[in-house]
């Protein structure tokens, strides 16, 4: 197949991005720059109705700060497809629609190691697993040695990063420099609005 005539490979990387931080940015890039994906979408999770108040920023906030880590890389894109679907959003939902709305791509379902073991029960995991190949990245302290197991699954040997956003959201609210654990853009947003000072 030439490269004209095959269909353009996109990797799915969901998050609450509460914030977007510089692991997750450093991953969506490797995974679109070292691996045969063409790009990376972030896919922004919705409010979820069980995690309303302080921890969680609202939705659309949360979405233009991961547009504004990702200005000027043609790689990377956000994606707020599940604010208007039907809550809670599952997976298996947000794959059908991005098919139904983009015929000419292929979507890889990227995911950490830690999550991979809970994967079986998600809903339509079979369908999932028969339609989307899934590459699996490391997190720390985990080692899913079998994960190999299933034909559609990669392990990618993606850098380390042990950066939270919990840890982030604790260092504005006690006052602390973030600087380097977001963009700029994102601390400058962050700081301007007292995002998690409330």
């Amino acid at each position: 197949m030439s490269h004209e005539s095959r269909a353009t490979k996109v990797g799915l990387l969901f998050g609450s991005f509460n914030p977007i931080h510089t692991g997750h940015l450093i991953l969506a890039h490797f995974m679109a720059t070292h691996t045969d994906l063409d790009a990376v979408w972030l896919v922004v999770s919705p409010q979820s109705p069980f995690k309303v108040g302080q921890e969680m920023l609202a939705e659309q906030k949360r979405y233009e700060l991961v547009q504004l880590a990702i200005v000027g890389n043609e790689r990377l894109r956000a994606l707020n497809i599940e604010f208007d679907m039907p809550k809670p959003s599952y997976t298996i939902d947000t794959l059908d629609e991005l098919a139904r709305r983009h015929p000419d791509h292929r979507f890889v379902l990227l995911m950490g190691e830690d999550n991979l073991p809970g994967l079986p029960r998600w809903k339509q995991a079979d369908r999932i697993l028969a339609e989307h190949e899934v590459y699996v990245y490391p997190r720390p302290g985990v080692d899913a040695t079998d994960v190999n197991a299933h034909p559609g699954v990669r392990v990618v040997d993606a850098p380390l990063l042990d950066i939270s956003a919990t840890f982030i959201r604790d260092c504005v609210r006690a006052g602390k420099s973030i600087r380097y654990l977001v963009p700029e853009p994102v601390e400058a947003r962050i700081l301007r609005d007292a995002y998690w000072r409330e």
